[in-house]
């Protein structure tokens, strides 16, 4: 007989919907599976059970007066769904992954965090990340490393490293995560689950920690396309305050009802090689790419291959707005010592970097955007790229505090990828379809026109309808 966490969000949901299922037992059969593996699994900084009770209390409340006076609920109404320790949540500890904000609690929602609470969804904690978001793994000095279900002495990624292992292990039916350079994408790939950077400006990221570079958005992380759709339709629209606005959709429309529409036959461009200087693509992660490929041609799809060219100015843009991006967060001089060797090496750097040269960086990064707008998706409608260039590496293997410097270029040449579409604002997608001799997850990246997810969502969904992995369990399933 299937447990609960094997239905899927909306299956949840609908249970939730016709009274079949109380969000007060999903949010107990969570928890309990929270205290039991995440010990191991590294997947929450910090969990909320009295609010998750009175959150699902509520959500019970307001399903039985829908049932009664037949109203619609939010389509993830009384599903719980974590929010990434680097979003404030009103009330709740925001360590950001860092000892130097162990004790931070907010007063004030992000507004994701909002969206998710008039969505009637359930809070059952935060999720691990590492300090400030900056490194592709998931490792900080307070909470035990995130790590992949797949395979537990590897890292579930980063930088929403925990939301990715919360899901993949059956600890969250869904999660809410963040990406300013891959770190929705990554953890999707090294744990096997279909995750969604959106269009810049999709999803604000205020009201406290709007993202004056454009890099980052908050996005979902799922087990399968439809569940990660319907959490996109809860954290988009447009704030007040937000400096970057997507196009909306057409009125009526939203992201899950693109999952059951074919998407027509598209003209894709294939992009295998790293853009990074002298980065070598593993030859798992080829073979994802080739799959991939092959899969679309079967399917229909017209499908080109091309050189990206290796853009050592494009690489030095990133470094300069990330290390900027990364003295975004105040810490006094005196709790300095408290923070990572990559923290305090980037934060450095970002100091050195003037104004002139923070404006040059993002005018890169704009330029960039244009140029694949005019150069590929004039001609193509997606592009394909692998996720990563390297497999799931094991916990420690990223991490250099003895050279923070030779870190950041490792972390580099492992997601040679992922960046191109925060710098350029276009939304992107991991898309699980291989897995290794060995078990272990490689996902293959499709990036989209700016503002059209839309058509990621449906290419997606019938690549899942072809190949389904929702049905691959991790042994700590």
């Amino acid at each position: 007989m299937a447990e609960l966490h094997d239905l899927t969000a909306l299956e949840q949901a609908e249970a939730v919907r016709t009274g079949a299922v109380s969000p007060a037992e999903l949010t107990e059969h969570y928890l309990d599976r929270i205290e039991r593996l995440d010990k191991t699994l590294g997947a929450y900084i910090t969990v909320t059970p009295e609010l998750a009770r009175k959150q699902a209390a509520q959500a019970e409340s307001e399903a039985a007066e829908a049932r009664r006076d037949g109203r619609k609920l939010s389509p993830l109404h009384g599903v719980p769904v974590p929010v990434k320790d680097l979003n404030f949540v009103a009330g709740v500890r925001a360590t950001l992954g860092s000892a130097a904000y162990a004790d931070h609690v907010p007063d004030v929602d992000d507004h994701v965090a909002a969206k998710l609470r008039e969505a009637g969804t359930i809070l059952l904690g935060k999720t691990n990340t590492p300090e400030f978001g900056l490194p592709c793994y998931t490792e900080n000095r307070l909470a035990p490393p995130a790590r992949t279900p797949w395979d537990l002495e590897r890292s579930a990624g980063g930088s929403s490293g925990g939301a990715a292992a919360a899901v993949a292990a059956g600890l969250a039916p869904v999660a809410q995560g963040s990406d300013g350079g891959g770190s929705i994408r990554i953890p999707s790939s090294v744990c096997g689950l279909f995750g969604i950077k959106p269009s810049r400006g999709r999803v604000s990221g205020g009201p406290v920690q709007h993202d004056v570079s454009g890099l980052s958005s908050s996005g979902p992380l799922a087990r399968t396309v439809a569940d990660a759709a319907a959490l996109l339709d809860v954290l988009s629209g447009p704030m007040p305050g937000a400096p970057y606005a997507a196009p909306s959709l057409p009125p009526g429309e939203s992201f899950a009802s693109y999952v059951s529409r074919e998407p027509g036959r598209l003209r894709v461009v294939g992009l295998p090689s790293p853009p990074v200087p002298g980065v070598e693509l593993h030859p798992d992660c080829r073979a994802a790419y080739d799959g991939a490929a092959g899969l679309l041609r079967e399917l229909g799809h017209e499908v080109d291959e091309m050189e990206l060219p290796v853009d050592e100015g494009a690489l030095g843009a990133f470094t300069k707005a990330w290390g900027v991006m990364a003295t975004v967060y105040p810490v006094a001089p005196e709790q300095e010592e408290l923070l990572m060797p990559l923290t305090r090496y980037l934060r450095a750097e970002g100091h050195k970097v003037s104004g002139p040269q923070f404006a040059e960086a993002l005018y890169t990064f704009r330029a960039m955007g244009q140029l694949i707008a005019d150069a590929l998706l004039g001609s193509y409608d997606v592009i394909l790229t692998p996720t990563l260039a390297q497999p799931p590496a094991l916990v420690g293997s990223l991490r250099d505090d003895a050279d923070p410097a030779a870190e950041f270029a490792a972390l580099a040449a492992f997601t040679p990828f992922t960046p191109i579409f925060n710098a350029t604002g276009q939304p992107a997608v991991n898309v699980p379809l291989h897995w290794t001799e060995a078990g272990l997850p490689i996902g293959v990246m499709f990036g989209g026109r700016y503002g059209d997810e839309a058509t990621l969502i449906s290419l997606s969904a019938q690549l899942e309808a072809a190949r389904p992995w929702a049905g691959r369990r991790p042994a700590l399933w």
